[in-house]
């Protein structure tokens, strides 16, 4: 049976020789670049935790306390990466930049999960570092603003700490509402809670920073930063990344099933799996955008052509993960 909860809706379902498996529901929005409503699934004024969608926005907080971020730097500020050497490298400059060094993270330790340079760190008699963390960029950018202004650097995970209260103070401006309750994310930073819509309205701004001549050049930098070193912000060949190269439009995953989309014309995407999967999460948002012309339907296929998890049986294809009825509807 479909999900029936006005709060959710079937986004979609994993096909296995013609049975439907699972079903995934969850809540999606497209706005325009005025913010109008395009497309909504369930509930989109709902508070959810962006988790990592949200680095964008910590990454220009950190900016605009005086980082001075350049080329690459900007896009591992804003990024999920999978720890390779090229990853890891660049967060260290960034530290050593700042006078600091990767102790100085007060993130977890991880092991890489770009394979090769596991395989490799594991050969050299490696262990898990922080640098290798998935948000080791933007906790060297939160660092580096630190120094900047005579921050404590051991307490900037703190809500308190000047630092994470201008990170709210971004969030709030960008996604126009206010920010009610806060969390502590996987990599330790605060995170807030805020609507689908909310985010969605920041996501398009940010977006559409580059044409508009009155957006803040530091948001101009992180939109044009992010579709310049795409492979900095998640890996070559990772889901983010081929969908900023290949559609020029800015991606980005978020835990539990979140995810955001933004084209340079201000047009936005957000969505939250219900289940916190995130293997559906591109199948709709870019089914989304293309219902409303905002990419091309050809494109869009060769993409997820690239990035969509097979469903295998016996190691061949046996079926697909294919958008739900909900989001068919809104293709008519």
């Amino acid at each position: 049976m479909p999900q029936t909860s006005p709060d959710f809706a079937d986004l979609a379902v994993v096909d296995r020789n013609g049975f439907i498996e699972s079903r995934h529901a969850g809540t999606a929005v497209v706005l325009g670049e005025d913010g109008s409503v395009l497309r909504s699934l369930g509930d989109i004024d709902a508070p959810v935790f962006p988790r990592s969608a949200l680095k964008p926005f910590q990454a220009l907080a950190s900016m605009q306390c005086g980082v001075p971020l350049r080329g690459a730097e900007v896009a591992l500020a804003c990024a999920s990466h999978v720890g390779s050497t090229e990853h890891q490298d660049l967060a260290a400059t960034m530290l050593a930049k700042a006078g600091l060094g990767p102790e100085d993270l007060r993130c977890p330790t991880a092991w890489p999960r770009h394979e090769a340079t596991r395989l490799a760190e594991i050969r050299a008699g490696g262990t898990p570092s922080r640098l290798a963390f998935n948000c080791s960029g933007k906790h060297a950018a939160f660092l580096w603003a630190c120094t900047e202004n005579g921050w404590d650097t051991a307490s900037y995970l703190d809500p308190g700490h000047p630092l994470q209260r201008h990170v709210v103070e971004v969030v709030e401006d960008y996604a126009g509402e206010k920010i009610t309750h806060l969390a502590v994310d996987g990599c330790g930073a605060p995170v807030p809670a805020i609507s689908l819509r909310g985010l969605a309205a920041a996501t398009g701004r940010l977006a559409g920073s580059p044409g508009n001549k009155a957006s803040d050049a530091r948001a101009t930098t992180i939109a044009t930063a992010m579709l310049d070193y795409p492979w900095a912000v998640h890996g070559h060949g990772e889901e983010n990344t081929v969908v900023m190269e290949d559609l020029e439009v800015i991606a980005k995953l978020g835990a539990e099933g979140v995810l955001i989309l933004g084209t340079a014309a201000g047009i936005s995407c957000a969505v939250k799996v219900r289940d916190g999967n995130s293997r559906p999460a591109s199948l709709v948002g870019l089914t989304l955008l293309a219902s409303v012309g905002a990419i091309e339907i050809d494109a869009m296929t060769a993409v997820l052509e690239k990035i969509s998890q097979p469903v295998l049986g016996g190691g061949q294809p046996v079926g697909r993960i294919r958008v739900a009825r909900p989001v068919l509807d809104l293709l008519d």
